[in-house]
């Protein structure tokens, strides 16, 4: 193993209070997850891209991450069959990169997945403001935070079956609000920003909507978090995975040219419930649709903010196990839940969603996109330079399922990954210093202390032990 860091081979006790439930997802569940995971960003989130590039920029931007998102969900099918672990993209880096790479890795999806349901909440709250239920916000971030985790803690089986049900409410809300804006439509109400030209905040506009971009799609990669749960991962991931990206595709599309082209760009581009306002605007005041895409579009904030808790969950477990981060966090209870992984982040979130809200009213929910986006781009950097690396160095690793394109493919998710790295600076200078700052300690926490007491028997560690052992006998 890497000279620089240091192992402890602890007792079977210690794992035994650190197991996940097995064979509890199959690879509809897998493919349900990926898009309760996004969905969501169909309902709010994207439509601050409007702002930045105007629909054409943000069209650019669109297709842009779209593609780069195909490309890496490709790849990460593949390092999900290869290295079936909880870990996922820490795992997979881990293996490619060794622990300091891997480490990183999986901190920047731990900010991503931290920060997104924070987010979500506040979109949950603007949902529920623009339906005059509350006037209050930390109130409502509270209770998504206590319901949902609690379901969590409850049982995963039981979690992502409620998640399934949930996402399929969000889902028909989403084809009644396409079907109702189609005979809205008119082309001239794109382009209504600006001087009404195709990108009239030019290149650089396209460039900063990216961020937005992204929401379309953020967080489908966290699929392979589940492989210690799935029933035959080498199989099931690839398929569920793969799968929701498809789906998600048709969705990104279908909204970004209905909303705005039924409402206009101009009055989605702030909104903090772009769905419901989009149909107020269209048809010139509340009707049926617009009530019904409101009450029921707080069914694909739910679903994104729910299984993001697993995510992050699963995530932090994985890093607390191996020993990154400090152990407690990975105890697992009587139904195999990793409780403290659910609990703390979810502390966090809520203090988040509450300050940033009570700070910045209008575009707190915003900037936490921007945070989250940050993180996440930088593990897509990371994890499509260890699919291009184990390509190379390890070259008989079983691949039960092989990316298309191979290096290639996923050399073109780095390519824009980077350019999503650097966009997100171009926007919003002081979310990418908060992002840096925490990934800095991390890595500082790492240097100091947890490269000294890594866990050699954790299952991405194992991996890595078993790779360089065979190495050293060739």
């Amino acid at each position: 193993m890497a000279k620089h860091v240091e192992y402890e081979k602890v007792s079977s006790d210690y794992l035994e209070h650190r197991q996940l439930k097995r064979g509890a997802a199959g690879w509809v569940l897998l493919a349900g997850l990926g898009v309760s995971y996004v969905i969501s960003g169909d309902f709010a989130g994207w439509n601050f891209g409007l702002a930045q590039g105007g629909w054409g920029g943000m069209l650019v931007a669109t297709i842009l991450m779209a593609t780069m998102y195909t490309c890496m969900v490709f790849g990460l099918a593949e390092l999900a069959s290869a290295l079936p672990v909880a870990g996922a993209g820490y795992g997979f880096a881990r293996r490619a990169l060794g622990p300091l790479g891997g480490y990183a890795t999986g901190i920047a999806i731990l900010i991503e997945y931290a920060i997104a349901p924070a987010a979500i909440s506040v979109f949950i709250g603007d949902y529920i403001k623009a339906l005059g239920l509350l006037d209050a916000t930390w109130p409502v971030y509270l209770v998504c935070y206590i319901v949902f985790v609690g379901i969590h803690l409850y049982g995963v089986g039981e979690a992502l079956r409620v998640m399934f049900v949930i996402t399929g409410i969000a889902v028909v809300a989403l084809v009644a609000f396409v079907a109702g804006m189609i005979p809205k439509f008119d082309s001239a109400k794109l382009f209504d920003i600006g001087d009404g030209s195709f990108l009239p905040m030019g290149v650089t506009g396209a460039w900063g909507a990216i961020v937005f971009a992204i929401w379309f799609f953020l967080a489908v990669e966290g699929v392979p978090l589940a492989a210690e749960e799935a029933r035959d991962p080498k199989r099931d991931m690839p398929r569920g995975i793969i799968g929701a990206m498809v789906v998600l595709l048709v969705f990104a599309a279908a909204i970004l040219l209905v909303a705005p082209g039924g409402a206009g760009s101009k009055a989605l581009e702030a909104s903090g419930n772009p769905l419901p306002e989009a149909v107020r605007a269209a048809y010139g005041g509340d009707t049926f649709l617009a009530q019904l895409v409101n009450y029921v579009g707080l069914a694909g904030l739910v679903a994104s903010f729910f299984s993001i808790i697993y995510a992050y969950s699963r995530q932090l477990f994985a890093l607390s196990r191996a020993g990154y981060l400090p152990r407690w966090l990975s105890k697992t209870g009587k139904r195999k839940t990793p409780y403290l992984a659910l609990i703390v982040p979810g502390t966090i979130g809520f203090v988040l969603a509450t300050v940033m809200k009570s700070v910045d009213p209008v575009t707190g929910g915003a900037r936490l996109i921007n945070i989250a986006v940050f993180g996440a781009a930088l593990s897509y950097v990371l994890m499509m330079v260890s699919h291009i690396v184990l390509r190379k160095t390890a070259p008989d690793l079983p691949r039960p399922y092989r990316t298309p394109g191979g290096v290639v493919t996923t050399s073109v998710a780095l390519v824009l990954a980077v350019a999503a790295v650097i966009a997100t600076f171009f926007v919003d200078e002081i979310a990418a210093a908060v992002t840096a700052g925490i990934v800095l300690i991390a890595v500082a926490y790492y240097w100091f202390y947890s490269r000294h007491h890594l866990v050699a028997n954790a299952p991405e560690e194992e991996f890595a032990a078993i790779a360089k052992a065979e190495a050293e006998l060739d």
